[in-house]
């Protein structure tokens, strides 16, 4: 991976604008960082926003290390995958139904 420090918000603007967006992770109106995963041609890219750090923008070899930099970026942010939640339907897990009684006839 190489990771170079990117000065301004703008500079990492314009390179999203010509990248295939692939993930957007963390935002900034509700925290400090937020990293979108994209890909220029052949480049797999991170562009790291913060409003308390330095931005950065960071390079990776190929698609492995990209995936699973984006896996480590959602862990740390408190997202988790799809396959990571997904668990076997139990029909003991339904909830049960409990009859509520009119209580408006015992006032």
């Amino acid at each position: 991976m190489e990771e170079i420090e990117i000065a301004s918000w703008l500079t990492l603007d314009a390179i999203k604008k010509k990248a295939k967006i692939v993930e957007t992770i963390g935002n900034l109106q509700t925290g400090h960082s937020m990293s979108i995963f994209a890909i220029i041609e052949d480049d797999f890219l991170e562009l790291a926003y913060s409003d308390s750090a330095a931005n950065d923008l960071r390079r990776f070899e190929d698609r492995d290390e990209f995936d699973l930099v984006l896996g480590q970026r959602k862990e740390e942010d408190g997202e988790s995958t799809y396959e990571e939640e997904e668990r076997d339907y139990d029909e003991d897990d339904e909830e049960e139904e409990f009859d509520v009684e009119d209580e408006s006839e015992s006032f």
